[in-house]
C-alpha cells in the first residue's frame, strides 16, 4: 500500500476508515492519509462489541482525529440524550444521527437542538434529495454537520448516486460551510475518484476497499496478464482438464 499513500493524499478528498475492529483502526490510524474514522452499531456487532463505553474510550486512546459514534435509540427523544452522552467523551467526536429512525419518524428537529447544543453530528443514512433539503431548510449549524449520503446502496438500486451529491453541494454552499458532505457505502476504489469529482469533502473505506489502494493507476495490461495467470494457476490447483 505504501507506494500509492501519496497518490491517496493528492486526491481533493478527506478519507475516513469505517469499521470497529481496533486492531484495524490502530494500523490504519498511522496513515496521514487516513483524516478520520467512523463506526455504526452493525460493525460494533460484526466485531462482537459488548461494551459501547468500553469501545469508545478505547477507541479514543488510539487516535484524535475525528470519530463518528452512532445512537442505538429508535425514539427520538432518547436519540437526543444518547448525542449529548456519547459527546461528552471527547472533542473529536461527531455523533451519528440517522435522518429518520424506523417508523419513518424525521430527526430534523432534533438535529437542529443538538447543533445549537455545540455538538458535531454526522447524519447517517441519506438516501435522498429531498432528505438533504428537509435538513438544509430547518438547519442553521453552529457546530459541523457532516450529510452522510449512502451512494453506494443508492447504486445497488440501479441509480446513479451522483447525481444527489451534484444538487446537494449547490444547496449547501448557499447555506453553510459548516455543511460537509460524506460518500458512504464504497464499493470499489473508483468511488473514491467519483466523490471527489462530484465535490463530497469526505468518503468513508472499509478496511477490504482500502487494501485496494495499491491498485491505485496500476498499468492495466500487467493487471491483464496478472488475471490470465490467475486462472491458470488455479485451474492447475483445481486439476481442471478438458
Amino acid at each position: 500500500m505504501n507506494s500509492n499513500l501519496n497518490l491517496a493524499n493528492k486526491i481533493n478528498i478527506d478519507i475516513f476508515l469505517d469499521g470497529a475492529d481496533l486492531e484495524i483502526v490502530k494500523k490504519f490510524s498511522e496513515y496521514d492519509f487516513i483524516k478520520g474514522f467512523t463506526s455504526n452499531p452493525s460493525l460494533m456487532h460484526k466485531s462482537k462489541i459488548s461494551s459501547y463505553e468500553n469501545f469508545i474510550k478505547e477507541f479514543l486512546k488510539i487516535t484524535s482525529k475525528p470519530i463518528s459514534f452512532e445512537v442505538v435509540s429508535d425514539d427520538i427523544n432518547e436519540m437526543k440524550e444518547q448525542a449529548k452522552k456519547l459527546s461528552s467523551y471527547g472533542p473529536n467526536i461527531y455523533v451519528k444521527i440517522p435522518v429518520s429512525n424506523s417508523k419513518g419518524e424525521e430527526t430534523t428537529e432534533i438535529i437542529s437542538e443538538l447543533t445549537n447544543l455545540n455538538i458535531k453530528l454526522n447524519i447517517t443514512a441519506i438516501f435522498t434529495i429531498d432528505q438533504i433539503q428537509k435538513i438544509i431548510e430547518t438547519v442553521s449549524p453552529k457546530e459541523d454537520i457532516i450529510l452522510s449520503i449512502f451512494a453506494g446502496r443508492i447504486a445497488d438500486t440501479g441509480r446513479d448516486p451522483t447525481d444527489i451529491f451534484i444538487e446537494s453541494k449547490k444547496l449547501i454552499q448557499k447555506k453553510s460551510k459548516k455543511i460537509k458532505l460524506l460518500w458512504a457505502s464504497v464499493r470499489e476504489v473508483y468511488n473514491i475518484y467519483q466523490a471527489a469529482n462530484v465535490g463530497s469533502d469526505i468518503i468513508t473505506v472499509t478496511p477490504d476497499a482500502l487494501s485496494k489502494i495499491v491498485l491505485m493507476n496500476k498499468n492495466l495490461d500487467e493487471y491483464s496478464i496478472e488475471t490470465v495467470k490467475m486462472f491458470y494457476e488455479d485451474a492447475k490447483k483445481g486439476n481442471i482438464k478438458i
